[in-house]
């Protein structure tokens, strides 16, 4: 081994603060064979391993006690096949990156999620998702893997090479191994029109089906205590371009969706009282807006208020009455909520442990600022979302177990035989994975 081991063994922290943990050691390897040679390592040593990205999950999905495998050397484009449409991407490559540097070559992903701070391997091993009518997950958008194995091999799979372990390793949860390289399919770059509107809660949920067909891309914020949504359609556009301008940019996307909303979360969370009256000023401060841009300039968009999230993956169909649900529970409790709620949907696609794995899905993400007591009300809506059988996101807050996702998931068992065949000593395993895993 290189220099690349640090002896060091700090605290890791996430980026919501909610998980900490005390690697023996950590690794940052410059390439591949120094990830397998570490992975060797540690199985000497008996340590277990595990990869982090920027610690955008919120669950400890990525904490470990053994070796902490940090992939920021692991960066940057492989290669390019504009023939096929792909970009090979090494593992610790940053959405926001791979996004800049799709854009210099005329290329996008199809769709994306809204946040681009997480690294590619992070993203798609936790089944990050945006929204969309006909186009899903950022994981769903790959066309081959490359990792690491329990035993430091390294393994290529592809629906032609190895198709069981790529059904499952393309949301793996760091269970199957440690992603050195991902194949993304790509498409030359398109413009999308954006717009965005207020709509009330009523109008949103009795129209929801019409405006999910009508748009490629549509999704909605909440804001509890109000009847007040913020609905948000991307459709594929012939142009120009006509960017958000320079100065309501910043007044809106950075002044009033970020310094502005701190601001009224700190005092939401020294006066919880005083919550539904910020909700309805901060449900009715962004106006309706249009514009036409590149994809990631679209879809994503700054996200600085810190904050604890849980999301669940619902039946599309199911998705009216669940939220209709979760604001009858919100207007008969005491809970003060200061975050909005979004909504989101994905097609189905047939990756094993996809939260949309099999079935046409909406997601429903709760949040609450960060440092803000959330147990009872994640707990309240966690209630609601399983018993339509929603299926939470691998990287954000829940208290599900092996015995619910066994239910929930039809190919749970192929997905747990796997593992067992690809690390049977349990190399990669920690406590979350021992949680919903199984052992």
């Amino acid at each position: 081994m290189s220099s690349t081991v640090s002896g060091k063994s700090g605290t890791w922290r996430n980026w919501a603060g909610n998980v900490t943990a005390r690697p023996a050691r950590e690794v940052t390897p410059a390439s591949v064979e120094e990830l397998s040679a570490a992975v060797r390592q540690a199985a000497e040593d008996g340590l277990r391993v595990k990869a982090v990205g920027t610690g955008h999950s919120f669950t400890a999905a990525a904490a470990t006690d053994g070796v902490l495998i940090r992939p920021q050397l692991l960066t940057g484009i492989r290669r390019i096949d504009r023939e096929a449409g792909t970009v090979t991407v090494e593992a610790g490559t940053p959405l926001k990156r791979l996004n800049l540097a799709l854009a210099r070559e005329g290329l996008s992903l199809t769709n994306m999620g809204d946040i681009m701070e997480q690294t590619v391997s992070g993203a798609v091993s936790t089944g990050t998702h945006g929204t969309g009518r006909d186009s899903a997950s950022i994981a769903a958008q790959i066309t081959g893997l490359e990792l690491v194995t329990a035993d430091g091999s390294v393994l290529s799979c592809s629906e032609k090479e190895n198709p069981e372990v790529f059904a499952a390793a393309r949301v793996g949860i760091g269970a199957l191994g440690v992603i050195t390289a991902i194949t993304f399919s790509v498409e030359p770059t398109f413009l999308l029109t954006a717009r965005e509107e207020p709509m009330s809660f009523d109008e949103v949920t009795g129209s929801f089906d019409e405006l999910f067909a009508e748009n490629e891309h549509f999704e909605f914020y909440w804001f509890p205590h109000t009847g007040n949504c913020n609905t948000k359609r991307n459709n594929r556009s012939a142009g120009p371009e006509r960017p958000v301008g320079t100065v309501r940019g910043l007044f809106e996307d950075e002044f009033l969706s970020n310094g502005v909303f701190q601001v009224a979360n700190y005092v939401g969370r020294a006066v919880p009282a005083t919550i539904p009256s910020i909700a309805r000023i901060s449900s009715r401060a962004l106006s309706a807006r249009t514009y036409t841009d590149i994809p990631y300039k679209v879809f994503t968009s700054p996200r600085r208020v810190r904050f604890t999230e849980m999301e669940f993956a619902v039946p599309r169909a199911a998705l009216v009455e669940t939220l209709r649900e979760l604001k009858a529970m919100v207007d008969r409790s005491p809970l003060r909520i200061s975050f909005p709620v979004e909504v989101r949907t994905a097609p189905a696609d047939d990756i094993t442990l996809s939260t949309a794995s099999g079935r046409d899905t909406a997601y429903i993400a709760v949040h609450m600022f960060r440092g803000t007591p959330y147990q009872a009300y994640f707990s309240a809506a966690e209630r609601i979302f399983t018993a339509h059988e929603g299926r939470p996101h691998w990287g954000k807050v829940h208290t599900r177990d092996a015995g619910y996702f066994a239910d929930v998931y039809p190919r749970f068992g192929e997905f747990t035989e796997l593992r067992n065949r690809l690390d049977p000593e349990r190399r990669f395993a920690n406590d979350y994975l021992r949680r919903v895993l199984g052992e």
